[in-house]
């Protein structure tokens, strides 16, 4: 009896060992697995932004989502021509009109299968820039900074790469929608101009006094549209907006500006599980005052480039309804690998793919 005791106690230990480990190995097995999978997402991203402009343009950004969602049962929807007159997408119809390749908005939409999180409620929206191709317009981009354009996109590539794991390996108990607003910024007699005043669909007027700073014209379409037709329980933007913030953080951090704490930590947090790394910006009154216009609301860039990069944010702040929760990242240093370093080889890097997943992975 004692024996048995003894040796029923002396098995109990190696039996605990063996399930560890099985525990581990399923862990560690289940990690790679999810790895590898949004590392597909993040080289969705890369190879969008890696596509030419003479291929990637808005239509076909357009058909590459049309196709995602027919992979994943992702819902889409695609407005152009008149449907952007309809819904006021004022910027995209301005920055775009100079282009044969025609302007679009594109949304994408997850629900969750059985309708759990579905209904009526709250949507997550993510927005991309998704700028096929910058000229800089009118005010034409000088040397060889035209150079490279084609990644201007990448936010919206960004957006793309998240659904992608959102429906294939997240697969969140809510409604994520994502919005893509896709335009060529170019050059012809059609082309919006400098001292243009356009108004948006939530009545602000916009003084157009550079042509080169289009992302956030389009972006501004999108965000009114989440506000006012997705009722979002936040919204979270990507954009290469600014070169300014690549002289203040490099390509070591995206700049974050966001003044809700509970959004913010969970950006933070999602930055800290991801490896993309974010860095706070400051958004103070003064810097929305800044832009404002004497015959329109506010300009779309104060020329004396003070606070660049913050100038983006505060533009895009009056587009956000005042109780909306919402994140801008500023990718324009990071989306991008100018050589081999560290995960990355030259070129695009897939930055903001797997951000967005592990933030929704958190709810």
């Amino acid at each position: 009896m004692g024996v048995r005791s003894v040796q029923g106690q002396a098995a109990r230990p190696a039996e605990a060992g063996e399930a560890g480990a099985d525990v581990e190995r399923k862990a560690f097995s289940g990690g790679v697995a999810r790895g590898l999978a949004l590392a597909k997402s993040a080289n969705l991203t890369r190879t969008l932004s890696e596509t030419p402009p003479n291929i990637a343009t808005p239509a076909y950004m357009a058909e590459q989502a049309q196709k995602l969602a027919k992979e994943t049962g992702l819902r889409c929807r695609v407005f152009k021509g008149e449907d952007l007159v309809r819904e006021r997408f004022e910027g995209l119809i301005n920055v775009g009109k100079a282009s044969e390749n025609r302007p679009c908005m594109i949304r994408l939409e997850y629900t969750p299968k059985g309708g759990g999180g579905g209904g009526d409620e709250q949507p997550v929206v993510l927005i991309g820039k998704t700028m096929c191709y910058d000229s800089g317009g009118l005010s034409l981009k000088i040397n060889n900074t035209m150079v490279g354009m084609k990644r201007d996109k990448d936010g919206g590539c960004a957006v793309l790469g998240a659904m992608h794991a959102i429906a294939t390996t997240i697969k969140p108990d809510r409604r994520v929608v994502a919005l893509l607003a896709a335009a060529e910024n170019s050059i012809s007699d059609e082309a919006y101009r400098p001292d243009d005043v356009l108004r948006y669909r939530n009545g602000v007027t916009v003084e157009v006094t550079n042509t080169d700073a289009e992302g956030r014209l389009v972006l501004a379409d999108a965000l009114c549209w989440a506000c006012e037709a997705e009722k979002p329980a936040y919204i979270v933007d990507l954009a290469t907006l600014t070169g300014g913030v690549v002289v203040a953080l490099g390509s070591t951090y995206c700049g974050m500006f966001c003044e809700d704490d509970a959004l913010r930590a969970k950006i933070e947090a999602a930055s800290a599980a991801s490896g993309e790394r974010v860095w706070r910006l400051p958004m103070h009154k003064e810097y929305r005052d800044m832009m404002k216009s004497p015959v329109a609301d506010i300009v779309n860039s104060n020329p004396n480039r003070k606070a660049h990069p913050i100038q983006g944010a505060a533009f895009l702040s009056w587009f956000v309804e005042e109780k909306t929760p919402w994140c801008h990242l500023d990718i324009a240093g990071v989306h991008e690998s100018e050589g081999d370093n560290g995960p990355f080889i030259k070129g695009p890097t897939g930055w903001g793919a797997r951000l967005l997943a592990e933030l929704l992975a958190e709810g």
